[in-house]
């Protein structure tokens, strides 16, 4: 039996409107939250993101701005900046867009960030935070992926969570949000990385598999344990000559043979990738509400 399609898209629509109708209520006392974007360069995926950001702003109901820099800002002239940002009352969330120019030092600019404006919780106190089970915001993708599990009733509570990659962005917090003593939470976690010997040992004993690692269709169907849950961090480009773009995207699963395993498994696109954004919005929300 082929395993559920958990619809991201869906869970993604169904948040968003909840966080509009909170906004709505925050709009009625005559606050708006806000979220500054900084775009540092004219990287093509970045503007994308970027643009996306700002669309779902308006779709939730916040108000947004993107201030654009060129390729050749200096490290202080943004450091002024993110200043501002800070001391501005009106501004709940700050973003800056990843990657940054070779002349700008992203952890020095990541820590400028006023962690109670940190909307992507990338800096250390929020990292700390995080880490200890008491956090300010929880980071976009794994908080995303915790969704997707809590609103497809896979919820890792008791549960064996594999999780293949170790990045600062998605392995390394939603390891630490899945082995807290709490809600959505409360796994046994193994974390696999490209040091790990016999990938596919450990990859058959999760209840709960998260593939996270940025190579495309690693995980096949035969790594999968019968009856686990897959969910596809991944999103890659591999070349297609039958596409018009010569590219498809994919995902770090082989779906087609990890569908016949599992119960349930994310699409991509379609899976985590919408949860991203609106947990990003669910964070400048929670920025509005922390003050």
């Amino acid at each position: 039996m082929s395993a559920a399609i958990i619809d991201g898209k869906k869970i993604a629509e169904d948040i968003k409107n909840e966080i509009a109708s909170e906004v709505l209520k925050l709009k009625q006392t005559g606050v708006v939250p806000h979220l500054s974007v900084v775009l540092v360069g004219d990287n093509p995926a970045s503007e994308v993101y970027v643009r996306n950001k700002g669309k779902m702003c308006e779709e939730v109901g916040m108000s947004h701005e993107t201030i654009k820099l060129p390729v050749s800002t200096f490290q202080d002239e943004l450091l002024t900046l993110i200043g501002e940002l800070n001391a501005n009352p009106k501004v709940s969330g700050i973003l800056v867009q990843l990657p940054l120019p070779k002349q700008i030092n992203e952890s020095v600019i990541i820590n400028s960030i006023d962690p109670f404006k940190d909307v992507d919780c990338f800096h250390p106190f929020n990292v700390g935070k995080l880490s200890i089970g008491e956090p300010v915001f929880l980071p976009c993708t794994p908080a995303g992926v915790q969704e997707l599990l809590l609103r497809s009733n896979a919820d890792p509570s008791g549960k064996h969570t594999v999780i293949v990659g170790r990045s600062n962005i998605v392995g390394k917090p939603l390891a630490s949000m899945l082995i807290q003593k709490s809600k959505g939470a409360n796994s046994t976690v193994t974390v696999c990385h490209t040091g790990t010997k016999d990938l596919s040992y450990h990859t058959k004993q999760a209840d709960i598999l998260i593939a996270a690692m940025g190579q495309a269709e690693v995980i096949r169907g035969d790594m999968i344990k019968p009856g686990a849950v897959v969910i596809d961090v991944g999103m890659n480009r591999v070349a297609d000559a039958s596409k018009k773009s010569g590219f498809r995207l994919t995902g770090d699963v082989h779906f087609d043979s990890a569908k016949e395993v599992a119960s349930a498994i994310t699409p991509v696109p379609g899976g985590v990738g919408p949860m991203t954004i609106i947990m990003l919005m669910k964070n400048t929300l929670k920025a509005v509400l922390k003050k």
